[in-house]
């Protein structure tokens, strides 16, 4: 072994990950949680904050979209470059430390402009966070139960959507939506020492060797270029397509759900403590459900036919869409909460998928930097766009006549489905002639 100290060289595990493998995990989907449970805070507070500072539709799509969206993509690129080159987990709880302080100065905020700055640094945090721990867990856990570890991991945007709603709803009743916005904030503060002194950076690639080879058999991988690195991943036809076919399906999902606590307000009659409890619950079991079974459906079905990754998402958009119209059109909120239930839980199918195939698709250097390219055409074109077009079509609407604004702009969703549901058939069709090559 050449360039490589023997003391650095993994221990071959067993086939089934360790204690120390299931406890990172642990931890840094709790991170996730607070992640995604920051990122939603707005959304979820949308009725009160608007109530209080006089914000349209489109501001509020702005802020929780496309502001928040440029920073958060952007900024993702050179983190990710400096984590594939640097410690990923100190990168980690100092992003995680920086999004939480940015929370509690949401909290803090008097107008509409310092929301909006405040919402941007959030955005600056949360860019260091969910790509090097795309990378960790796959040096945590070997190929083939990959798909499962990010599923669980995967679980943190329906935790966190759940709890933003249960207990920012709930303290937002109880005393104010800033009280929210500063209790959460200060939790995060906590989780980023904690992630700092508890978890220990694990080998490059360690994991990708066979597993019946030899113990110096592991040599560190060489640093990935930048530039390579990022036109290797818009070359190659899997890993464009999967970027694009994500970010269809993220328009929907962030369109919608950055908007459908205020939608199920404001037009279908939930009160904000009925929104803590029932909506709330609908997150966690139906998204969460459907995020956790797409990633143990991809790694029972992709040794066999890898274009499992990309038929699962889209044959769960295909079922998803009469739900999904039936959800936009019911009368009231009850009948509404039950035909979301479906959507909820398919338009997820996307997220394990999609994230196992790019970490396996690529080397273990470049791991960081794909996971951030990922996000960044995810969340440019859906967290971006969507919360953006929906907020910016409501107003629309409304100032066109339309007794419910919000219900038209949501029926301008539809098309979107069948949009994503092309490009991960094209993603399909371009793994199979990878494949065959």
């Amino acid at each position: 072994m050449t360039g490589a100290d023997p003391a650095l060289a993994p221990a071959v595990p067993p086939a089934r990950p360790d204690r120390r493998a299931w406890f990172v995990l642990g931890v840094l989907c709790f991170v996730y949680v607070l992640n995604f449970l920051d990122r939603q805070l707005l959304s979820i507070l949308a009725k009160p904050i608007r109530d209080e500072l006089g914000l349209t539709h489109g501001q509020i799509g702005l802020i929780s979209g496309l502001y928040f969206a440029l920073f958060y993509g952007l900024i993702s690129i050179p983190v990710a470059w400096f984590a594939d080159r640097a410690n990923r987990v100190k990168v980690l709880s100092f992003a995680c430390a920086l999004w939480s302080a940015a929370t509690v100065a949401c909290g803090f905020a008097a107008s509409y402009p310092q929301l909006a700055l405040a919402r941007m640094t959030v955005g600056v945090g949360e860019a260091g966070g969910v790509p090097p721990s795309y990378a960790i867990i796959s040096d945590y856990f070997r190929p083939g139960t990959r798909g499962t570890a990010l599923g669980l991991y995967n679980l943190g945007p329906p935790i966190g959507n759940a709890l933003g709603v249960a207990f920012g709803a709930s303290v937002a009743v109880a005393f104010s939506w800033r009280d929210a916005f500063i209790a959460v904030g200060a939790i995060g503060v906590v989780t980023a020492l904690i992630v700092y002194l508890t978890v220990r950076e694990p080998p490059r690639g360690g994991l990708d060797i066979p597993a019946d080879a030899p113990q110096t058999a592991y040599e560190p991988p060489a640093k990935a270029p930048f530039l390579a690195t990022c036109r290797m991943f818009f070359r190659r036809r899997v890993l464009l397509l999967v970027a694009l076919a994500t970010a269809a399906n993220q328009f929907i999902t962030y369109g919608s759900g950055n908007f459908a606590t205020l939608f199920l307000m404001e037009e279908k009659g939930m009160t904000l403590e009925q929104v803590a409890i029932w909506y709330s619950l609908l997150i966690l079991f139906s998204m969460g459900g459907g995020i956790f079974f797409a990633g143990r459906l991809v790694d029972r079905l992709a040794p066999r036919d890898k274009r499992a990754y990309a038929l699962i998402p889209a044959i769960g958009l295909t079922v998803a869409i009469p739900f999904f119209v039936a959800f936009v059109w019911a009368p009231g909120w009850e009948l509404a909460m039950i035909m979301l239930i479906v959507p909820f839980a398919l338009n997820y199918f996307y997220l394990s998928p999609a994230v196992a195939l790019v970490q396996e698709e690529v080397k273990p250097n470049e791991r960081v930097l794909a996971g951030a390219l990922l996000l960044l055409v995810m969340n440019l074109v859906g967290l971006g766009l969507g919360p953006t077009w929906l907020g910016a079509a409501s107003d629309w609407f409304g100032a066109h006549g339309h007794a419910r604004p919000l219900q038209s702009a949501f029926y301008t969703l539809v098309p979107f489905y069948g949009l994503a549901i092309l490009l991960f058939l094209l993603l399909a069709r371009a793994i199979r002639k990878e494949a065959a090559r």
